[in-house]
């Protein structure tokens, strides 16, 4: 299904009308109890009131979401867990003989889960929806009571019910058809950290009572700020939307319709949302060429090339007086020209300024030197500019430059090998020039993400897929602490001998329990001066998304609030290739990711 709201209700007399109704109301998925007109109490009724011809095979599996039996089959009493266990498998029977691909929810009473968890393993058709509550609901009462102790309150904290679902997700070896639905209750409004740990699930959907609503000044139903914005986390991170009301409720419209809005602005929506949880492989544009197709998602970045922009804007500024810029020309060579965008940035610059460049771009790719080629013809044949086609480490310059410009940078800083190309056109630059970017630092923090850990487990088959640093639009995450510093490099770097290769480890700590998953991977840029660009989550520039996070993906583990977790990371150099190892550690040493660039490695 795509987005989606469903009415929920819990009774009805007839299937058809109900989803006529909701239709009518701007909903487009019904939840009931798949039981509805059903003898409840015989574990052996198979003949439900309603027949399989109700509604065609396709709304079978569209437009229904189905509710088993709200039955506990991991209850202390044996006769009742067998009970249960008999109502439930009627249940999924008649969903399977109905839905050949749909959906059941089913709600999760507490921490026992093996029955429910080999029930699961056994069902072979459709998707799982697990409803959970978001967080105990006890612990709201404890607001409206005096005499809660403080053991009462630690054993509430202590039973949370995200537990339950992380003891679930292991005992179902990670099912991407096993996902969860968040219920949300009047009675508790969870933490921050609480609805912050849930973006790191496969969430499908939030259940939203009715109850939650209120009426503004203009007599419309609303939510209170408080949850609005809860909701809108929720939503953000891609959650469908299952409204819970009673069938007498005349007001089904306005929630759906206050809702859909919600969405709406919650959800960023540019022309990379379909990277989100995608994992790819990073480009290798030293070994490899890019395509149009690359070059034009670049191009389309609102923010990168105005900053660069503005750097260069700046040092020339600096290098050129008012005084000497009718007369004295600085010399930029661009390191990577690409399609041009760099180029023009840097005309533009020169054109605000006032100050006279000459350009040289240099660029390896021979189909991008078709494109330069036909830009000087058509459009910068009044510029001072020259086109080589060459590898920058290989070029012979006529003159030295005043200014390097790259744009080499990758996801990590330093994973498109901006350290080695840019240490080998070092020979370009003149005593006193300078870079742009001067300065790069890659960050890393350990997150979770069942989504991203899904993704590289179906990749196992085909490459050590554990082994694999990607490139992802990250969407459904939680960071299970805030990004530290890695690696710095610093150009032009002047220090010989030159070794770019690193090893550091950082120390971390779980704010809540949490699964590990793997290690965020961001940068950071100094362009000129206090210009900068950055993907680091705490400081990400504004509208940027040229590149997307890294992903270095590990066995995934659980960690208890307060655990403190070491992330060692090595950047390894041979004649061939760079490569990045990575190793987590707790109480102790997990497994060593990538040793020798056996995976993924960069070719030099």
């Amino acid at each position: 299904m795509n987005f989606y709201v469903c009415l929920l209700q819990e009774c009805t007399n007839s299937i058809p009308k109900l989803i006529q109704y909701a239709n009518a109301n701007n909903y487009n998925v019904v939840a009931i109890p798949i039981n509805a007109n059903m003898v409840p109490l015989d574990p052996h009724e198979t003949d439900p009131t309603y027949p399989g011809t109700l509604l065609n095979a396709v709304d079978w599996n569209s437009k229904m979401i189905f509710m088993l039996s709200d039955v506990d089959v991991d209850s202390p009493s044996p006769k009742l867990r067998e009970h249960s266990k008999k109502i439930l498998l009627r249940d999924i029977a008649w969903a399977e003989h109905l839905q050949n691909a749909g959906c059941v929810m089913k709600r999760l009473h507490g921490p026992n889960i093996d029955n429910l968890a080999e029930i699961i393993n056994a069902k072979t058709k459709g998707n799982w929806f697990i409803q959970v509550p978001i967080s105990n609901p006890t612990m709201g009462s404890f607001e409206h009571r005096k005499d809660a102790t403080e053991a009462e309150i630690a054993e509430a904290e202590a039973n949370d019910p995200w537990t339950w679902w992380n003891s679930l997700r292991f005992a179902v070896k990670h099912s991407s058809k096993v996902k969860v639905v968040i219920e949300l209750t009047d009675l508790d409004h969870p933490s921050k950290e609480t609805v912050r740990r849930w973006l790191g699930e496969p969430i499908e959907a939030v259940i939203i009572p009715s109850s939650l609503f209120v009426r503004n000044k203009s007599n419309y139903h609303v939510l209170q700020k408080s949850w609005q914005i809860i909701i809108g986390h929720l939503l953000a991170a891609r959650a469908n939307i299952i409204i819970s009301a009673n069938p007498n409720d005349m007001f089904i419209s306005q929630y759906a319709d206050y809702l859909r809005k919600l969405a709406s602005d919650n959800n960023d929506t540019h022309v990379l949302n379909s990277y989100e949880n995608l994992l790819e492989i990073p480009l290798q544009p030293l070994c490899d060429n890019l395509d149009s197709y690359t070059y034009e998602v670049f191009e389309s970045d609102p923010v990168k090339y105005k900053l660069y922009q503005d750097a260069v804007q700046a040092a020339l500024i600096d290098r050129v007086s008012e005084k000497d810029a009718p007369k004295k020309l600085t010399v930029v060579m661009l390191l990577g020209g690409g399609r041009g965008p760099l180029a023009r940035a840097i005309f533009n610059a020169a054109e605000l300024t006032k100050r006279k460049v000459r350009l040289y771009i240099i660029e390896k790719n021979p189909n991008a030197i078709r494109t330069l080629s036909h830009m000087v013809q058509t459009l910068w044949g009044d510029k001072n500019v020259h086109i080589f086609s060459k590898d920058m480490r290989d070029f012979s310059p006529p003159e030295l430059a005043d200014i390097l410009v790259s744009e080499l940078l990758g996801s990590f800083g330093d994973n498109e090998l901006s350290p080695e190309c840019l240490d080998g056109a070092l020979k370009l630059l003149k005593a006193d020039g300078l870079s742009i970017p001067y300065k790069s630092t890659s960050y890393i923090n350990p997150i979770m993400s069942a989504v991203l850990h899904q993704n590289v487990s179906q990749l196992v088959s085909t490459v050590p897929a554990f082994d694999y640093g990607y490139v992802s639009l990250l969407k459904n995450i939680y960071h299970i602490d805030t990004p530290q510093a890695l690696f710095e490099f610093a150009h032009p770097n002047r220090v010989a001998p030159i070794d770019n290769t690193r090893c550091k480890e950082i120390s971390f700590t779980a704010h809540k329990d949490c699964v590990l998953h793997g290690i965020g991977g961001y940068f950071d840029t100094m362009l000129y001066k206090d210009i900068h660009l950055s993907i680091n989550p705490l400081a990400h520039t504004p509208g940027l998304f040229s590149w997307f996070p890294m992903f270095f993906p590990t066995h995934p583990r659980t960690l208890k609030q307060g655990e403190t977790v070491s992330v060692k990371f090595w950047r390894c150099i041979d004649a061939d290739k760079v490569w990045y190892e990575w190793q987590v550690s707790t109480r102790e040493a997990w497994e060593h990711h990538n040793a020798g660039g056996t995976g993924y490695h960069m070719r030099l």
